[in-house]
């Protein structure tokens, strides 16, 4: 049973204004990292620490390593249903006008080229790519959280309809050393999933093989050809950006 003490700690780490501002920032689904988070808070990056500390701590957020970056992101679609019933108590109490605007959080890339689709070593990334990853999650073709991703049946019949050669990336996965056959990718600009793994590697394989995209040379961003922006479109849902 919710002890009186358990509810007023919840409530006083929800309430801390720093704190409140960091996790009204990651109610938008991305991921940030302690630098961008402090900004949005207003505070030096070594006071975030120890707030941030303190929420994972608790379990209001999960965090992620991805290469020498530590990102944050809401541990649960739990804590963001408490949030946002909060920010809508918050609303009614002051006149019904709403929580006051937070300054937007820029992140990644300013290169809009890069920004809209690139290459993440050997898979896809950018606006296009987490797209694709929610597109296929969407229609059951893909199970992807933070712990790994796993294609269904369906994905599996679904790539190779469009030409991805998903038994090349099941033997790559297969070698001592290789990589995992399919797992989430935290997306630089975007700080949501994109595809990688072999399962990454050939679906990108198969984007530049049937001409879909081009390499922008002395850049990662890519080119979506008109034909490829047909197939990207068919193939993942219309409303793939163009």
């Amino acid at each position: 049973m919710l002890s009186t003490a358990s509810f007023a700690e919840t409530a006083a780490l929800a309430g801390d204004p720093a704190r409140a501002n960091m996790l009204a920032a990651l109610m938008d689904g991305r991921a940030l990292t302690a630098t961008e988070l402090a900004r949005v808070a207003g505070i030096t990056p070594q006071t975030a620490s120890g707030h941030l500390a303190r929420l994972t701590g608790a379990g209001f957020l999960a965090m992620e390593r991805q290469g020498k970056h530590r990102y944050y992101r809401l541990a649960s679609p739990a804590i963001a249903n408490m949030l946002e019933g909060i920010m809508a108590v918050a609303g009614d109490l002051n006149g019904g006008d709403g929580p006051r605007k937070k300054k937007a959080v820029v992140v990644g890339p300013r290169d809009k080229a890069l920004r809209r689709i690139r290459t993440c070593y050997d898979h896809l990334a950018g606006q296009v790519a987490v797209a694709m990853a929610d597109r296929m999650v969407e229609r059951g073709f893909l199970d992807i959280s933070g712990d790994g991703g796993a294609l269904t049946d369906e994905g599996v019949i679904h790539l190779r309809g469009i030409g991805v050669d998903l038994d090349s990336a099941a033997m790559r996965s297969s070698r001592r050393g290789g990589p995992i056959f399919c797992r989430p990718c935290l997306d630089w600009s975007e700080r949501r999933s994109h595809i990688a793994g072999s399962v990454g590697a050939a679906i990108c394989h198969a984007c530049f093989s049937q001409d879909w995209m081009r390499r922008i040379k002395g850049t990662r961003a890519v080119a979506i050809t008109p034909s490829g922006h047909l197939a990207l479109s068919k193939a993942f849902g219309a409303d793939i950006p163009g």
